[in-house]
């Protein structure tokens, strides 16, 4: 099974852009939730282009949309860091060290581990995930988010079209390859 350079990122540019944007995500995302507790937490929320956007300081203690967040502390900490963690690792692993990895998909995973490790360092550092963004129309609204949930968002957003209309596999891009091979030989030889 060979693949070509477009198909599938080097060793080594696959380790240099996983630091890189896992780092910026992650000090990014950092930052605005450190700036967000000294500067929103306590406070109303604030409205933007006519109640569009908001900024809303909330803590959220469980997952996307509060999910698990009525579970006991014990569990939360097993679901939420140790399962979380160990999905962020398998994930890395993946990344960088799969020689079929596909640009497009390391990079789609590589904004959800980001964002994922930005948002697990909140649950160790203050048990919740620091959350102040929402956007929506009238009572139609997003949940309440962060940059690293931005990331995590853009990563699947990136997996839709693969999700949708799959991905053609090696073995029948080979078939398709060595049938115009046959075809293209079959020809010269008439």
């Amino acid at each position: 099974m060979q693949e070509t350079n477009s198909e599938v990122m080097s060793h080594k540019s696959r380790w240099l852009w996983f630091s890189v944007l896992t780092i910026v995500i992650v000090s990014i995302d950092q930052w605005s939730k450190i700036y967000a507790i000294e500067n929103w937490k306590g406070l109303p929320p604030r409205t933007f282009f006519n109640d569009l956007f908001r900024i809303q300081y909330a803590e959220n203690p469980g997952a996307f949309l509060s999910l698990f967040a009525g579970f006991s502390p014990e569990l939360r900490f097993w679901l939420l860091i140790v399962m979380t963690g160990t999905m962020m690792l398998g994930m890395t692993i993946y990344l960088l060290f799969s020689r079929t990895v596909s640009t497009l998909v390391f990079f789609a995973f590589t904004l959800v581990v980001g964002g994922g490790v930005s948002n697990m360092i909140d649950r160790i550092r203050f048990e919740c995930v620091i959350d102040y963004f929402n956007l929506g129309i009238g009572s139609v609204r997003t949940g309440i988010f962060n940059i690293a949930d931005m990331a995590i968002s853009a990563g699947f957003l990136l997996m839709l079209p693969l999700i949708l209309f799959g991905e053609k596999s090696s073995s029948s891009k080979e078939a398709t390859k060595s049938s115009t091979d046959a075809t293209a030989t079959g020809s010269t030889a008439s």
